[in-house]
């Protein structure tokens, strides 16, 4: 992936990505895909799906949790 102006990816805080990164590792881990850096092509749809709900049930926990 390229990192040009025209990308959907663009973080609000650019400064983020490195948390980001990090972050999706980690949701990787927690359902069992072998995310690696740089290109993930090779990941099926299921598995980029998997990777990327596992961010949204922990974002929204996360929030859920603030606002106790």
């Amino acid at each position: 992936m390229s990192n040009n102006s025209n990308s959907s990816n663009n973080l609000v805080v650019p400064q983020a990505r490195e948390a980001m990164d990090k972050f999706k590792m980690e949701a990787a881990n927690e359902v069992g895909v072998n995310l690696k850096q740089g290109y993930n092509g090779d990941l099926t749809s299921r598995e980029a799906g998997s990777v990327g709900g596992q961010m949204v049930k922990k974002m929204i926990e996360a929030y859920e949790n603030s606002m106790k």
